[in-house]
């Protein structure tokens, strides 16, 4: 039988009632600092998905045993960064008033602050969990507060001290990690020293999290598709174990971000991209 054209990513095929978890792209680097390209990331994971088999060895789950709906990618406007966080604020608020969870693939960092704003609204008590290999804690880049390299300062401003824990930091100026240091965020440098103590005293207390996931926090050997590599980064097993680790916490809300696979001809980056959001959606998804 002859089917409509439509695609998705690899095994996310549930519809939107259906569904316990919602993939989307927010295609958006207008803020980028230094290499763009990250807005075709989320039709590049999608697209690169079918090299993958569905199912993980890793986790020993398949994604034909849980239920997902691609809502593809939102049609965001390049050149206003503030109308482009309110669409996504309010396409993650559409998903998790239908009580869901959304995942949502970027585009630039800053992408994360429209669907926390959508999150922490309906979760007051939220806390963030940030794998990155910069602090992203600027007050404001080149005189713009909305930059990717500020987002964690903007969502520290809507939620303020002790909320935001990040890890795999080795980046950023020294006012960024002064302004960790006196006790604003919990910042663990270099690698996941400290994941399972923080994930433990969250999941005790069941306290939402959202979850986001700067991809250059992988080493630029194993992931040089990015606008901002930083040599030092973790593994990439070590990622899928702490992307494991942070299932245990309450998490009601998550993204991936900052592949730019322009920037590497050889698609080993946006392989690595699509394996990372298998296994999120594997990790956070229950089954059928």
């Amino acid at each position: 039988m002859m089917k409509p054209n439509v695609e998705t990513f690899i095994g996310c095929d549930s519809s939107f009632e259906d569904a316990d978890v919602v993939l989307f792209g927010a295609p958006f680097d207008s803020t980028t600092s230094y290499r763009p390209g990250a807005r075709f990331g989320p039709p590049s994971i999608r697209h690169e998905s079918y090299g993958l088999e569905t199912y993980s060895p890793y986790q020993d789950r398949d994604l034909t045993d849980i239920r997902v709906f691609d809502a593809g990618d939102l049609e965001l406007c390049f050149g206003n960064s503030r109308k482009a966080l309110g669409d996504i604020e309010a396409a993650t608020d559409e998903i998790l008033s239908a009580g869901k969870l959304p995942v949502m693939t970027g585009g630039e960092h800053l992408v994360t602050l429209g669907a926390f704003k959508a999150a922490l609204h309906k979760f007051p008590d939220i806390q963030i969990i940030h794998f990155d290999a910069h602090c992203d804690l600027r007050d404001e880049y080149l005189g713009e507060p909305y930059s990717h390299a500020c987002v964690l300062r903007r969502c520290h401003d809507l939620i303020g001290d002790g909320r935001i824990h990040q890890f795999c930091i080795r980046s950023g100026d020294r006012t960024e990690f002064a302004f960790a240091a006196a006790g604003h965020t919990d910042l663990h440098p270099f690698g996941f020293e400290g994941l399972e103590e923080t994930v433990r005293e969250l999941a005790e207390s069941r306290t939402p999290v959202y979850l986001t996931i700067d991809l250059d926090c992988l080493d630029p050997s194993v992931f040089p598709g990015t606008g901002t590599p930083e040599a030092g980064g973790v593994t990439f097993p070590a990622l899928l174990h702490a992307v494991r680790v942070c299932a245990a916490a309450r998490v009601v809300a998550a993204d991936v971000n900052e592949l730019a696979p322009m920037l590497d001809a050889s698609g080993v980056s946006t392989a690595t991209a699509c394996k990372v959001v298998r296994e999120l959606l594997l990790a956070l998804a229950p089954e059928k």
